[in-house]
């Protein structure tokens, strides 16, 4: 299993099929989803899925979503990473790093979606040298706003894309 990042709380780790029940529990919940236009999975088979298709991206692209665990317990509590979107244009860009993050409710209102996204946006910028890290949400996903702004993206367009609007948010590499 290969760590990618370590914080004061938090280890960022790739996602292994074990991860399986605590993507149920994130991906299962209606108010993790609220905000991203998808429907609850029903089945641990989805979940198994989705992990695969994450590690086809590590294989593919040397990156993708880690998993989140908490560093005393090592308990599974979300995951966070950047995905380089190379197979559709979204907003009008296609092959971008695209900063995503997501954890189990009980989990919010306690720093970690700021603490790991910030380390994420360090580790792309620092270590991976990447230009630009682009991240887009709902307008009115206030929480995930507020934490890219920490991070240091700015808003920079709301556009449309099936109907629905997203605000796209960018930071960019000024080394």
């Amino acid at each position: 299993m290969k760590i990618f990042i370590e914080t004061k709380r938090l280890i960022l780790r790739e996602l292994l099929p074990a991860d399986a029940k605590g993507m149920f529990a994130l991906d299962s919940n209606p108010n993790v989803l609220q905000y991203l236009g998808i429907q609850p999975i029903t089945t641990l088979d989805e979940c198994r899925k989705s992990i695969r298709l994450v590690r086809d991206q590590y294989e593919r692209n040397g990156i993708g979503r880690w998993a989140v665990v908490l560093k005393d317990s090592y308990e599974f509590i979300g995951w966070a990473g950047l995905k380089l979107v190379d197979e559709m244009t979204i907003n009008q860009h296609r092959n971008h790093y695209d900063l995503g993050y997501r954890f189990i409710e009980r989990f919010w209102g306690q720093g970690y979606g700021y603490e790991a996204a910030q380390s994420i946006v360090n580790y792309g910028l620092n270590h991976l040298k990447i230009p630009k890290i682009h991240a887009y949400l709902a307008p009115n996903n206030i929480g995930s706003k507020r934490i890219l702004e920490k991070c240091g993206l700015k808003f920079i367009e709301t556009f449309e894309a099936d109907g629905e609007l997203f605000d796209w948010m960018e930071i960019e590499n000024k080394k």
